[in-house]
């Protein structure tokens, strides 16, 4: 019996080869026998190839995933990667078309693993009806709403690998003259990012920053405590830390 096949078609390596692990991971006999960097590099290697599966990024350079899902049609099973919840469309959740978010679950790749193991074959709708589903998503990708506007992961270097934390696991932030220390619900590690850069990348509706060199998951806040001098102080869900907050940003916890 021969072993079943998969291409992964996304623009960022390091994702890539974070699917690549888990895949070969979940599922051991699976062959990842291409990886694309954009779409039409994902077409070229799919008809060389013809994989059983193709993992696609909805948003890459050139063509995008709904572009080459077009492409292959029902020749396989079709999974879309997107790193923009709103993609999670009631038609993917129908099992017309699977899908995964960025960066992978591997509670949510198991999922995905189970439902391709038991159904092997191409397993999408006929064409007249998965059309309509491909067109609805490629008007979305044409009117504006592409890609994430705030920070889905953050990366960090971990001696000779590259860690991904997912950025809704992040309880604060605190950085010094040169590094930033990241403190997630997996651990703690050093990036060479500063305060000011990820500020500006991070959803304010979810992080706020309350020093100079801080930043804190607002989830993740279980009381503050006033102090002298128009300070206080941010204490969190189930941890010692004490955070500091500066005068600058009380006023984020005036109504609190």
């Amino acid at each position: 019996m021969t072993s079943p096949t998969a291409l992964i078609a996304d623009d960022e390596p390091l994702l890539r080869e974070r699917l690549a692990a888990l895949l070969h991971k979940l599922w051991p006999e699976l062959q990842v026998v291409a990886q694309a960097r954009n779409g039409r590099e994902a077409i070229e290697l799919f008809d060389e190839h013809e994989p059983a599966i193709a993992f696609l990024d909805v948003h890459m350079p050139g063509l995008s995933g709904v572009e080459v899902a077009r492409s292959i049609g029902n020749r396989a099973r079709v999974v879309f990667v997107t790193a923009f919840e709103q993609y999670a469309v009631q038609a993917f959740e129908q099992g017309a078309v699977d899908y995964l978010v960025k960066p992978y679950d591997e509670k949510r790749l198991a999922e995905t693993v189970a439902r391709l193991r038991d159904k092997p074959g191409p397993t999408l709708p006929p064409s007249q009806d998965l059309e309509p589903l491909l067109e609805a998503l490629a008007s979305r990708l044409r009117h504006g709403a592409a890609a994430p506007t705030h920070l889905q992961w953050i990366k960090a270097s971990v001696g000779p690998s590259v860690r991904l934390i997912p950025v809704d696991e992040v309880i604060f932030l605190r950085s010094d003259e040169k590094y930033t220390l990241v403190v997630w619900q997996g651990g703690e590690v050093l990036i060479r990012k500063t305060i000011r850069e990820l500020a500006d990348e991070l959803d304010p509706a979810r992080f706020v920053q309350i020093h100079r060199s801080v930043i804190v998951a607002l989830s993740q806040v279980a009381q503050v405590t006033r102090g002298a001098n128009e300070t206080a102080d941010v204490h969190l869900r189930g941890r010692t830390e004490v955070l500091p907050v500066s005068r600058s940003y009380l006023h984020l916890f005036r109504q609190m």
